[in-house]
Formats: C-alpha cells, sequence, structure tokens
C-alpha cells in the first residue's frame, strides 16, 4: 500500500520525525513561561536570575529546570500538529522530540503525550539549538534521512537538512529565509489566534474604563469641562491605561500556570500561547515608557500616585494577591489612587468624606470579585488552587464582609449629606437623598446576582454589559444636576 503524501511529496515513515518543542509542538516558550513560574513561586529568585545567566544558557536552563516544572497537561499544544503525530504514532512511525529546552521538562511531556521513540534535549553539556540539535540528530541517525518540523530561525538549519521540512506557526523570518535558501516546505500546522486580537486581549482595553474615576474629582468639583483640566485629566487618563494594561500583562504572564488550570483564564493570550512571554515583556516596556512620557505633562505628585501604582499592583502580582483580606484591601486602595491621581492632575482636592465613601464601596465590589470565583469553584465541585488564600468554605465569610462594607458606603455618603458644608457645592443638597435609594440598590443587586452565580468574576465588567447599569448611573447624573 503506497503511502498517503504531504503537499504531493510521498511519504516515507521509516524515516524518523523529529519534532521541536518550543513554539512548535507547544505554542509556548517553555523557558519564558517556567522563568515567569519561578518569579510567582518564589520573588526571591528574582536576584539570581542574572547569576545563573551568568553561567549560560545550559546553566540557566537547569538552575531553572531544578526549581519549576511545568505541568505538562496544561501547556498549549498546537492541536492540529498534535493530530498529525497521533496519525503517524499510530501508523507505526518513530517520532522524536528534539528540543533546546532542559531534558526533564522534555521527558516530563514526551511521558505525558506517550507519543515519543525518544527525547533529544539539553542535558546540562550543550544547548541543543539549531547547528548543535542539528548534530545530535546525525549523531542518532548517522545514516538515514529524517524529517523536521519546527517554527523559528534556529530551526532554519535543521529544515535545510531535514528529508521533509514542516513549520508549525512559523515565525516570518523562518519562512523568508527558507525561500532564500530554495527549501521545500511540505506542510504547515497554524493554531493562534491574529496577532493583533491577541494584542488588545492582553491590553485588556475593556478595563480601561476603570481609569475614568481619574475625572471623578472634576465632576464633583463641577468644574468638568474646563478645558485645561479636562486635557490634564485626559492624558492622565492614557497614562493610567498604559500602566494598567502593563500591570495586566506582568500578572497575566506570573499567573500563566494557574490560568491554564482555569476553566476560561487558559484562553488568556499567554496561557493559551497566542502571545510569547517575550513579546508581553517588550509591550510592558514599550506601555510604561508611554506612562512615563505622558507623566511629563503632569504635576509631580501625579507621577507619585502613577508610581504608588505601579509598586502596588507588582506587589499585589507577586505577594499580596496570596494575602486573604489584604487581597481585596489593596484592590480597594488601587481604586483609590485612581482617584487621588485625578486630583493630582486637576489640582483639585478630595474631600475626606469621597474618600471614606470610595474605600468601603470598592472594597465591596474587591470582595464580590472574589465571592464569584469561590462560588464558581464550589458549583464546579473543585477544590481553590489559585494561590488566592482563599478557601470554599469561606464564602460565606466573604458575603458579610462584602455586603456590609458596601452598605457602610452609603452610610458615608447618608452622612456627607447632613454635612452642613455640602451647602459650598449644592444649592439643593436634599436632592442627594434620591442617590441613597439607588446606591442600596445597585449594592443589593450585584450581591444577590453573585449569590445566583449570574454574575462576571469582575464587576467592573459587569457593570459596563449590564443594561440597567448605565440607567442609574444616567439617574445618579440628573440627580446630581438638581443638587446643583
Amino acid at each position: 500500500m503506497t503511502p498517503p503524501s504531504i503537499a504531493g511529496i510521498a511519504a516515507d515513515r521509516s524515516a524518523p520525525l523529529c519534532v521541536d518543542l518550543d513554539g512548535t509542538l507547544v505554542k509556548s516558550d517553555t523557558l519564558v513561561d517556567s522563568v515567569f513560574a519561578l518569579l510567582r513561586q518564589r520573588a526571591a529568585a528574582t536576584w539570581q536570575l542574572p547569576r545563573w545567566l551568568a553561567r549560560g544558557k545550559v546553566g540557566f536552563k537547569a538552575e531553572i529546570a531544578k526549581r519549576v516544572q511545568l505541568a505538562p497537561e496544561t501547556l498549549p499544544y498546537n492541536q492540529p500538529l498534535l493530530e498529525f503525530i497521533r496519525e503517524e504514532h499510530a501508523a507505526g512511525r518513530k517520532i522524536y522530540l528534539a528540543t533546546a529546552s532542559d531534558e526533564r521538562l522534555a521527558n516530563a511531556v514526551a511521558d505525558y503525550l506517550g507519543l515519543f521513540a525518544g527525547v533529544i534535549a539539553t542535558n546540562g553539556a550543550k544547548n541543543l539549538s539549531g547547528q548543535a540539535k542539528l548534530a545530535a540528530i546525525q549523531e542518532k541517525f548517522p545514516a538515514q534521512a529524517f524529517e523536521y518540523v519546527g517554527n523559528a530561525a534556529p530551526d532554519a538549519v535543521l529544515l535545510q537538512h531535514a528529508k521533509v521540512a514542516m513549520l508549525a506557526n512559523p515565525s516570518m523570518g523562518l519562512a523568508s529565509s527558507l525561500r532564500r535558501h530554495g527549501t521545500t516546505v511540505a506542510r504547515t500546522f497554524e493554531d493562534r489566534r491574529p496577532t493583533l486580537n491577541a494584542v488588545l486581549r492582553a491590553l485588556r482595553v475593556s478595563q480601561w474604563p476603570k481609569n475614568i474615576l481619574i475625572f471623578v474629582p472634576m465632576l464633583l468639583a463641577h468644574i468638568l469641562f474646563n478645558k485645561q483640566k479636562l486635557l490634564s485629566a485626559t492624558i492622565a487618563f492614557f497614562a493610567f491605561s498604559f500602566a494598567a494594561s502593563a500591570t495586566y500583562i506582568l500578572n497575566d504572564l506570573l499567573d500563566i500556570e494557574a490560568d491554564r488550570r482555569h476553566e476560561r483564564k487558559r484562553r488568556r493570550p499567554f496561557a493559551a500561547g497566542d502571545l510569547s512571554g517575550k513579546a508581553g515583556a517588550a509591550m510592558m516596556f514599550v506601555l510604561l515608557a508611554g506612562a512615563l512620557a505622558l507623566s511629563r505633562f503632569e504635576p509631580s505628585r501625579f507621577l507619585l500616585c502613577l508610581g504608588l501604582y505601579f509598586v502596588t499592583t507588582l506587589a499585589y502580582s507577586m505577594v499580596l494577591k496570596k494575602l486573604a483580606l489584604l487581597d481585596v484591601l489593596t484592590l480597594a486602595g488601587l481604586y483609590t489612587i485612581r482617584l487621588l491621581a485625578g486630583a493630582a492632575a486637576t489640582h483639585v482636592p478630595l474631600s475626606p468624606w469621597f474618600e471614606t465613601f470610595s474605600l468601603f464601596f470598592f472594597l465591596s465590589l474587591a470582595i464580590v470579585k472574589r465571592y464569584s470565583e469561590l462560588h464558581n469553584l464550589r458549583q464546579s465541585g473543585t477544590a481553590a488552587q489559585n494561590g488566592r488564600g482563599y478557601q470554599v468554605e469561606d464564602i460565606e465569610q466573604l458575603r458579610s464582609f462584602g455586603t456590609a462594607s458596601g452598605y457602610a458606603s452609603v452610610v458615608v455618603f447618608s452622612l456627607y449629606i447632613n454635612n452642613p458644608e455640602i451647602t459650598k457645592l449644592y444649592r439643593h443638597p436634599h436632592w442627594l437623598w434620591l442617590m441613597a435609594p439607588l446606591l442600596i440598590y445597585w449594592i443589593s443587586r450585584i450581591w444577590l446576582l453573585a449569590h445566583r452565580g449570574e454574575l462576571d468574576e469582575d464587576p467592573v465588567v459587569f457593570a459596563l454589559t449590564d443594561k440597567w447599569s448605565p440607567l442609574f448611573a444616567l439617574i445618579a447624573l440628573v440627580v446630581m444636576r438638581g443638587a446643583i
């Protein structure tokens, strides 16, 4: 029986098939993923990375592999390629995992898949990339041609020497290099989202509306349409948005292992392998540079707020998110920092009453986020494995904390209405009493939906997509206008 052909080339299953790991069989770079996983698990290891790098790639990979072992069952595999490997294995083909990754990870992947006749990997003596990998393959099969599947520039020399060359999610540089050398590509296995779509999802532009809080001090001071202050607030908005996107990317990279175990979060660009960790690091650098460039047009106090926001977010991503209660207090504080940044950018002081209201209100929103996560875990019957410091059994206590905090914000707001100083800003302050039932209803509704399991784990996303929340906001603006 004649074996099937690949793009017109007769398939010879007697030739060993060698498959690269990083970017090929697995859509991500496992070394970069391992580094971020290490930083999340052992933040103190950050200071040892330069010392390990000084030992060269082989020594660096060995040190990382000693301390971190990615779970092979959660890795983002190239599904079309994996299906092809399974078909070839079922037909009796000898398939080898040939990778520059450390042999400990390579063996773990091979053991999990059960499709490989052997592993050719970096073993602590030589980094098996490019020419070194080619030499290792030729040494293993001295009198036999081989077929190869790769994805990046270091694979070019192997593809040029292979009997049959195949690609998986190839880089543009590799494809053009092969064309220049006249190498015929038999087959390409594509499994990735469009880059622009992945970048926008990684930036989480949908979260930028949180930074509208920067305009709140102007709104409360009734100077929202002051052109100069509005321009300053707009610049501050984009500076904060760029910085926030950088922190979202950092958080996703540090959480990459946990996200891959999560039903929904595993589809995030870095967890799914649609964007590499290296691309994420480059995006962070560009975003932070943009935020700093915009901050040059703002008062120095704004830059202090921006720096405080970034440092606090970094501490949250590295440590605080693992500590029960401190994590939600930090999240509430990050919202308050946005308000302070808006006040600094526009030279509009915030009322202590509003600062206190914000702390209680945003604490309630932070807790409902954790409550929803635990509710989803309880519904699915799984234990909490996200390193947040909570157990499913904590859910009722969290509900008590969250609802109490939400209603406390209404109490603070009510006391503010009774404050004699309110007459300096509002001619008819009694109108503001209409805001109290609106707040009570919205807070009660969001907690009721969370209890029913109908709330998105992020209450801000819920507020932006909920059909009733914009109506409540409009009514609140009308009430405020009447009070003015």
